[in-house]
């Protein structure tokens, strides 16, 4: 298939301009999409876009990815209700930085189709004011600039000259690669139709030069809730924001509805190979079969392999299959993240270290049971556990029962948990 065959069949086309099929029918064509530097990592609504430039270079094209150094300091008013805070050039190298190192992790950076990491900091930093809006403005009309949506969504509530630039900024930008790096196409999120027409407005009004543009649609979570949020904020591609054990449960939680959707838009998996999963999911839907293969795929080009078998351990401890030798295994951040929500008690290591009864550890130290007659039912009846494994009454906890150094696992039955931590 070629890349737009591709994309339409995955359900990632939303707009695209007259001529592009066939302009990207002439062998390989360079095209690019802008990422916005505003943290120091990008989120997986970041992740439609990143797919688009993998299938753009597996078509055979070169991919640029243009990090937004200079319209970082600007600040894109599309999809916006009100201004964002403007970022130091500080903040916005320091984000630049991690933001290039995530892309690397996806796109291919050698042979004939090499991809490319651009900054537009480094052309409009020894522009002037006065040469933008000789050289760029005079080609855009106001009335032009008012029509687009991003513009027009915000005139009730106001928006400074700053962010009604932005879209000239974004547009010099495109005509800029058009120049010096032959790119013919913009690509982007449906949001930002409006700025990348501008850019290919600006080329032929400018240079008269061939520009084309394809966006994605805005990905929606079947429930109606934003795709790519949970109670505690963005999902991150960075593991110091989000863990692989929860970037992993994410995609292992979605819907039916979206699985069905996201697997074929943020996978790699072949069209038979989808229809294959979702054949097997109808028979069978209580196994997931679709989730499990759409958290694997992400999470292993995400995190890699070893993070990702972290992160299934971890989830078969979560969904009791826990032993003590997959316990030990957790890292403190998804041990605590297994058992997020279980009650804890504080105890003083050297309580531990110089032997706790099984019976002063669940009643006196922590209240996870009454008394000590409930504790010694539970233990005459073999419902207690430490770190999994089943133990009677004469049992004495010690610092060879501590997970990373701290933890202590008590358990009655097969539902009902509770955490030591030992300081």
């Amino acid at each position: 298939m070629n890349f737009i065959e591709e994309m339409t069949w995955r359900g990632m086309i939303h707009d695209i301009m007259p001529g592009t099929e066939e302009a990207l029918s002439k062998g390989m064509r360079s095209g690019y999409i802008g990422f916005d530097p505003t943290a120091d990592s990008l989120h997986i609504g970041s992740l439609v876009q990143i797919m688009t430039l993998v299938h753009f270079q597996r078509a055979g094209h070169k991919p640029i990815a243009l990090v937004g150094g200079a319209t970082g300091m600007v600040g894109d008013p599309s999809g916006k209700s009100q201004e964002r805070n403007l970022l130091t050039k500080e903040t916005l190298d320091h984000n630049i930085k991690g933001v290039r190192e995530q892309l690397t992790h996806f796109l291919d950076f050698d042979g004939p189709n090499a991809a490319e990491l651009v900054n537009n900091y480094d052309w409009f930093q020894h522009m002037s004011f006065l040469d933008f809006i000789r050289d760029v403005g005079k080609h855009i009309s106001v009335n032009y600039m008012m029509a687009k949506d991003s513009v027009k969504n915000r005139l009730e509530t106001g928006m400074s000259f700053t962010e009604f630039s932005y879209q000239l900024v974004q547009g010099y930008d495109f005509y800029y690669l058009n120049q010096h790096k032959n790119c013919v196409v913009q690509l982007g999120g449906s949001d930002q139709w409006g700025n990348i027409v501008t850019g290919t407005e600006l080329i032929r009004r400018k240079s008269g030069g061939e520009a084309y543009a394809v966006t994605t649609p805005l990905i929606k979570k079947a429930d109606g809730s934003k795709f790519g949020k949970t109670e505690g904020g963005n999902v991150w591609l960075s593991k110091e924001r989000t863990s692989p054990y929860k970037f992993y449960q994410y995609w292992l939680n979605t819907s039916d509805a979206d699985a069905q959707n996201y697997v074929r838009i943020f996978t790699l998996l072949s069209k038979s190979e989808i229809e294959q999963l979702e054949s097997q999911h109808q028979e069978a839907p209580h196994l997931r079969s679709l989730q499990k293969a759409l958290a694997e795929d992400v999470t292993k080009r995400v995190h890699g392999e070893k993070e990702l078998e972290a992160a299934i351990n971890a989830s078969e401890i979560l969904f009791g299959k826990a032993t003590k030798e997959s316990l030990q295994q957790l890292s403190i951040d998804d041990f605590l993240a297994v058992f997020e929500g279980v009650p804890q008690a504080i105890v003083s290591k050297s309580l531990i270290s110089d032997g706790l009864s099984v019976v002063d550890a669940m009643v006196k130290e922590s209240n996870f049971l009454a008394s000590n007659g409930e504790a010694r039912r539970e233990l005459k009846a073999n419902a207690i556990s430490v770190n999994k494994e089943k133990v009677d009454e004469s049992f004495v906890l010690n610092e060879s029962h501590l997970l990373n150094n701290q933890f202590i696992l008590l358990g009655k039955g097969k539902k009902t948990n509770f955490i030591l931590r030992c300081q």
